[in-house]
Protein backbone atom coordinates (compact mmCIF):
# COMPACT_ATOMS: atom_id res chain seq x y z
CA UNK A 1 0.00 0.00 0.00
CA UNK A 2 1.55 3.21 -0.99
CA UNK A 3 1.17 6.28 0.84
CA UNK A 4 -1.59 8.33 -0.91
CA UNK A 5 -3.74 4.83 -0.27
CA UNK A 6 -3.01 5.26 3.45
CA UNK A 7 -4.09 8.57 3.19
CA UNK A 8 -7.49 7.89 1.57
CA UNK A 9 -7.80 5.07 3.94
CA UNK A 10 -7.25 7.03 7.02
CA UNK A 11 -9.30 9.99 5.65
CA UNK A 12 -12.36 7.58 5.77
CA UNK A 13 -11.75 5.84 9.20
CA UNK A 14 -11.03 9.75 10.46
CA UNK A 15 -14.66 10.66 8.86
CA UNK A 16 -16.25 7.71 10.49
CA UNK A 17 -14.78 8.27 13.94
CA UNK A 18 -15.46 11.98 14.17
CA UNK A 19 -19.20 11.04 12.93
CA UNK A 20 -19.80 8.70 15.36
CA UNK A 21 -18.60 10.94 17.75
CA UNK A 22 -20.73 14.16 16.33
CA UNK A 23 -17.42 15.76 15.43
CA UNK A 24 -18.88 17.70 12.74
CA UNK A 25 -15.77 20.06 12.06
CA UNK A 26 -13.28 17.83 11.44
CA UNK A 27 -15.91 15.97 8.92
CA UNK A 28 -16.34 19.50 7.10
CA UNK A 29 -12.65 19.70 7.03
CA UNK A 30 -12.07 16.52 5.13
CA UNK A 31 -13.88 18.06 2.27
CA UNK A 32 -13.44 20.53 -0.54
CA UNK A 33 -15.36 23.83 -0.22
CA UNK A 34 -17.04 23.11 -3.55
CA UNK A 35 -17.77 19.49 -2.67
CA UNK A 36 -21.02 18.03 -4.25
CA UNK A 37 -23.22 15.67 -2.20
CA UNK A 38 -25.69 13.49 -4.04
CA UNK A 39 -28.51 11.02 -2.49
CA UNK A 40 -31.39 9.35 -3.48
CA UNK A 41 -34.60 11.97 -3.47
CA UNK A 42 -33.09 15.09 -3.28
CA UNK A 43 -31.11 17.81 -5.29
CA UNK A 44 -27.17 17.42 -4.88
CA UNK A 45 -26.28 19.45 -2.05
CA UNK A 46 -23.18 21.26 -0.61
CA UNK A 47 -20.77 21.68 1.91
CA UNK A 48 -23.26 24.16 3.95
CA UNK A 49 -26.49 21.78 3.59
CA UNK A 50 -23.98 19.30 5.01
CA UNK A 51 -23.43 21.48 7.61
CA UNK A 52 -26.65 22.83 8.55
CA UNK A 53 -27.76 18.91 8.01
CA UNK A 54 -25.52 17.94 10.43
CA UNK A 55 -25.70 20.90 12.95
CA UNK A 56 -29.69 19.70 13.24
CA UNK A 57 -28.66 16.03 14.29
CA UNK A 58 -27.07 17.40 17.95
CA UNK A 59 -28.00 14.29 20.77
CA UNK A 60 -28.46 11.40 17.61
CA UNK A 61 -26.20 8.76 18.47
CA UNK A 62 -24.37 7.35 15.21
CA UNK A 63 -22.19 3.90 15.13
CA UNK A 64 -21.15 2.44 11.63
CA UNK A 65 -18.76 0.53 9.23
CA UNK A 66 -16.92 0.91 6.33
CA UNK A 67 -15.36 -1.14 3.88
CA UNK A 68 -13.40 0.03 1.03
CA UNK A 69 -14.51 -1.85 -1.62
CA UNK A 70 -12.42 -0.77 -4.46
CA UNK A 71 -9.68 2.38 -4.50
CA UNK A 72 -7.94 3.79 -7.26
CA UNK A 73 -5.71 6.64 -7.99
CA UNK A 74 -5.45 8.40 -10.78
CA UNK A 75 -2.82 11.53 -10.65
CA UNK A 76 -4.58 14.05 -8.27
CA UNK A 77 -8.08 12.31 -8.31
CA UNK A 78 -9.24 8.99 -6.68
CA UNK A 79 -12.48 6.96 -6.22
CA UNK A 80 -13.72 4.80 -3.99
CA UNK A 81 -16.39 2.26 -3.87
CA UNK A 82 -17.09 2.15 -0.37
CA UNK A 83 -20.02 -0.44 1.72
CA UNK A 84 -21.24 1.56 4.87
CA UNK A 85 -23.50 0.30 7.59
CA UNK A 86 -24.94 2.62 10.17
CA UNK A 87 -27.15 2.83 13.11
CA UNK A 88 -28.60 6.83 13.87
CA UNK A 89 -30.73 6.79 17.46
CA UNK A 90 -32.32 9.56 17.52
CA UNK A 91 -32.87 10.49 21.14
CA UNK A 92 -35.20 8.86 23.07
CA UNK A 93 -35.96 7.02 19.69
CA UNK A 94 -35.03 3.38 18.92
CA UNK A 95 -32.49 2.69 16.42
CA UNK A 96 -32.52 3.36 12.59
CA UNK A 97 -30.29 0.92 10.64
CA UNK A 98 -29.19 1.55 6.99
CA UNK A 99 -26.58 -0.05 4.61
CA UNK A 100 -25.15 0.29 0.94
CA UNK A 101 -22.76 1.05 -1.39
CA UNK A 102 -21.33 5.14 -2.07
CA UNK A 103 -18.97 6.13 -4.53
CA UNK A 104 -16.87 8.56 -3.60
CA UNK A 105 -14.55 10.90 -5.81
CA UNK A 106 -11.61 12.88 -3.81
CA UNK A 107 -8.90 15.19 -5.07
CA UNK A 108 -5.15 15.43 -3.59
CA UNK A 109 -4.66 19.57 -2.74
CA UNK A 110 -1.53 21.18 -3.24
CA UNK A 111 -0.52 20.30 0.19
CA UNK A 112 -0.64 17.14 -0.37
CA UNK A 113 -3.80 15.84 1.60
CA UNK A 114 -6.33 14.16 0.21
CA UNK A 115 -10.08 15.58 0.33
CA UNK A 116 -13.50 14.34 -0.53
CA UNK A 117 -15.40 16.13 -3.69
CA UNK A 118 -17.95 14.45 -4.63
CA UNK A 119 -19.76 11.49 -3.00
CA UNK A 120 -22.80 9.29 -4.47
CA UNK A 121 -24.61 7.57 -1.02
CA UNK A 122 -26.87 4.80 -2.26
CA UNK A 123 -27.17 4.04 1.40
CA UNK A 124 -30.87 3.00 2.32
Amino acid sequence: MNQDEQAIRDLVATWMAASKSGDVQTVLSLMTDDVVFMVPGREPFGKEVFASSSAAMKGVKMDGTSEIRELRMLGDWAYLRNYIQISITPPGGTPIKRSGFTLTILQRQSDGRWLLARDANLVS
